[in-house]
């Protein structure tokens, strides 16, 4: 009886022995793991439920989407949750947990106090390339533009993403265009048939304005391929750029021009040799060669329909 006792005893001690050893080992492994990649140890050894604890549902910042998105995917090993969960963004978060000090967490919301720098770190450790190749030194990055100014992490989808609401996302500092879209002849973003990023590259870009493409007029005939050419008989501005006619958000003129015609038309070709004249208050043509009522009916056009270049064997005027 004793020695069955003292077996018992003797496995019960072994157990423990084996229960600890294994445990240390577990936990200077993890303490390697940590120092090798510059974790120190102060992240939490529970990740998100110990951030749940206190970031529940009645939270004011949603934080319960994210479980719907990407970032959350532990079986993704690219994504946040697959390693450090809360911490892999916002740090070490063992001190934050402990005494409640809102400054001892890294905090990414648009109004957080960390330098947007610093935030966009966060965000590039992973998100380097593609579109992102140019956000060093874009116009965004210069003027001191977090991420998260513009993206929701924890949203189930992130509305600068989502055709419908992301032109709300840029009008928030492009207010001029905003009032651009909103004239008498506009592209169709108002109504959510086009967004932004269809022409912008919010991320950066080597062309003007930020375009998807090398040129502004590259840009455009992604959409107008009609305009393209090649053409018989070329219209010179319209070769050269677009925007020399046309206002590209919006304008108070038919077909986004910044001006009305004749006017438009007067800024390169002169009235000599033509019944036109240049339309001001106090030189309107009253009568007097051929073609002198359709100009003030209206404008060039109505003549020389084909503006922007014609293939028809008698174009040269651009009238065919």
């Amino acid at each position: 009886m004793a020695n069955g006792r003292s077996t018992m005893n003797i496995r019960k001690s072994f157990l423990a022995a084996l229960l600890l050893s294994s445990g240390l080992a577990l936990s200077t492994i993890a303490s390697a793991q940590a120092a090798a990649a510059g974790q120190g140890t102060e992240y939490s050894e529970k990740g998100a439920d110990t951030c749940l604890v206190c970031h529940t549902e009645a939270w004011p910042y949603p934080i319960f989407p994210i479980f719907k998105t990407k970032h959350a995917n532990r079986a993704d090993k690219r994504t946040p949750f697959a390693g450090l969960q809360c911490e892999a963004c916002h740090g070490p978060g063992a001190k934050h947990a402990g005494s409640g000090d809102k400054t001892a967490i890294s905090s990414l919301k648009s109004n957080s106090p960390v330098p947007p720098a610093e935030r966009n770190k966060v965000c590039l450790g992973c998100h380097s390339g593609n579109a992102r190749t140019g956000w060093i030194a874009s116009t965004h990055e210069s003027n001191n533009l977090a991420c998260t100014d513009c993206h929701r992490i924890h949203a189930e989808r992130d509305p600068v993403l989502a055709k419908s609401t992301q032109v709300d996302v840029c009008y928030k500092c492009h207010k001029k265009q905003r009032a651009d879209f909103h004239k008498p002849s506009a592209h169709p973003v108002r109504s959510g048939q086009m967004t932004c990023n269809e022409c912008h590259s919010p991320h950066g870009s080597s062309a003007v304005a930020m375009l998807v493409k090398p040129t502004v007029n590259q840009t455009c005939y992604t959409c107008h391929a009609e305009k393209r050419g090649p053409f018989l008989w070329e219209h010179a501005p319209v070769a050269e750029n677009c925007t020399l006619c046309h206002s590209p958000h919006g304008s108070a003129r038919p077909s986004l021009l910044t001006k009305t015609p004749p006017l438009l038309c007067q800024q390169c070709h002169t009235v000599a040799g033509h019944p036109s004249v240049a339309r001001t208050g106090a030189a309107l043509p009253g009568a007097g060669g051929v073609g002198a009522g359709f100009v003030l009916a209206g404008s060039c056009t109505n003549c020389h329909s084909q503006v922007h270049g014609s293939n028809h064997p008698s174009g040269v005027k651009l009238m065919r």
